[in-house]
């Protein structure tokens, strides 16, 4: 039995051997190796659609019944790409420019090594593409984690959720440009940081709500001037990539912004599940109603993030912020894709760098991973259509799995809204860190605070 005198010696050897794992996990040869192999494995889930769905001719439901769907093969042909159509100019794209100098990019390499199977060679080259940005998108998240830190890199690499959903379109090239914007921020790089972000919004829209959590808090540190810096960069690097296409080919250009005005609940979306039940006023299939309240929940959370923002205790770190932002701007959003989760499992790993309520997460989006699959082939048979094999689930254990996702990000949302407003409870702050993504935030004074309401004393009876 030991004795209590070698309690204390033992508790101390293991948390050394803990820091000292850590330590090891966080160096640039880990983070960098355990990134790679996210990648890897990444493109081996989607091996049996390369090797065989995909081969001979394009078989809609074994893609889904292998769990092993991606855009990237379909959109080759869909998108004018294997005719060598160029993205704006030659075939209205759904994404923003970045995003389709990316898929101009592969379909130019494929045309000039003219393989026997261009639409194959072009996802292998996408993937190859995709999985650089990934790497780097990984290392830049653990830099922005701080000294004694960069383990939290490995946290993302080997997310599970991550690495089922890195091929399925290109959202890695914009997490690695905004990954790599909040390292340059953390660095106190300001220009490089907005110039960074203004380019992910250039490849896919969501870095665009980085930029909210900035203003915030530096409208509390009294720093309006660097972030007016960092959003005049932000938009010079947008308008760069924007412009030139602009007027070139303006209606191919806009037809993203077309495109995600005239679309309705897509699969993942609460209002999706809404409709599907028929649910008053917030289950109308009305495209301008549904605009509108998925539109107005969103400026409702805003307002309330900015709120806990200015008025917690302590200055919330940037990371913790810019998850809820996404986190909200998901939940009411109209579409809530599957590869979403690329763009919030770094934000996720710096906002609170715990397993727990993380594996919860993690499951919940695997869970629902198997059940969007699950729900198209289920679906493709009710239309009537007959193929062998796995036939789906159907509609009620899919809502299910729809909403342990977004309960699994509630929860997620909760614990870090608890980390604000109990700062001691915050796992990154307990070592008497401020902010390591903060950059000049980090260990600011405030100069702008909002008070919370505070009860009147009552007086106590004599």
């Amino acid at each position: 039995m030991r004795s209590v005198e070698d309690a204390p010696a033992s508790a101390g050897w293991e948390r050394g051997a803990r820091v000292g794992l850590l330590v090891q996990l966080g160096t640039t040869t880990a983070v960098t190796g355990a990134a790679i192999l996210s990648m890897l494995l990444g493109y081996a889930d989607k091996l049996p659609c390369r090797n065989s769905a995909w081969s001979s001719h394009f078989e809609y439901t074994k893609q889904f019944q292998d769990f092993c769907y991606s855009d990237v093969f379909p959109l080759y042909y869909n998108e004018g790409l294997s005719k060598g159509q160029v993205p704006y100019t030659g075939h209205a794209v759904e994404y923003p420019v970045l995003t389709g100098w990316t898929m101009q990019v592969a379909a130019w390499l494929v045309r000039n090594f003219n393989p026997p199977n261009p639409g194959i060679r072009f996802f292998d080259i996408t993937c190859l593409l995709l999985a650089i940005c990934g790497v780097v998108g990984i290392v830049a998240t653990a830099y922005a984690a701080g000294p004694g830190r960069h383990w939290q890199g490995v946290m993302v690499a080997l997310s599970p959720a991550l690495i089922l959903a890195a091929f399925i379109n290109w959202d890695l090239v914009a997490m690695a440009l905004g990954m790599l914007g909040i390292a340059a921020w953390a660095s106190r790089r300001s220009v490089l940081a907005g110039a960074l972000l203004g380019l992910a919004v250039a490849a896919k829209f969501y870095p665009l709500v980085i930029f909210g959590p900035l203003l915030v808090l530096c409208l509390r540190t009294g720093q309006l001037r660097v972030f007016a810096r960092t959003l005049a960069a932000g938009l010079a690097a947008w308008l760069v990539v924007n412009v030139p296409v602009m007027l070139i080919a303006f209606h191919g250009w806009s037809w993203f912004y077309v495109f995600s005005k005239e679309r309705g609940a897509d699969w993942g979306s609460v209002w999706y599940y809404f409709e599907h039940l028929n649910v008053p006023l917030l289950g109308s299939s009305q495209l301008s109603m549904l605009n509108f309240m998925s539109g107005a929940f969103f400026v409702l959370g805003l307002a309330g993030i900015a709120w806990l923002a200015l008025a917690a205790p302590r200055r919330p770190r940037l990371p913790q912020l810019c998850f809820l932002v996404l986190a909200a701007f998901l939940i009411t959003n109209k579409v809530w894709s599957p590869q979403y989760v690329v763009w919030l499992v770094p934000l996720a790993v710096l906002a609170r760098p715990r397993l727990w309520p993380y594996v919860l997460w993690q499951v919940a989006e695997i869970g629902y991973f198997i059940g969007i699959w699950s729900y198209l082939t289920f679906d493709y048979a009710q239309l009537g259509n007959v193929f062998p094999g796995y036939q789906g689930l159907s509609t009620g254990p899919y809502f299910t799995l729809l909403l342990f996702r977004l309960i699994s990000v509630l929860i997620m949302s909760g614990y870090i809204v608890r980390d604000i407003l109990q700062p001691e409870q915050d796992v990154v702050r307990l070592d008497g860190t401020d902010d390591p993504a903060g950059g000049i935030l980090d260990g600011a004074p405030d100069r702008f605070v909002l008070s919370f309401p505070r009860r009147p004393a009552v007086p106590s009876a004599t």
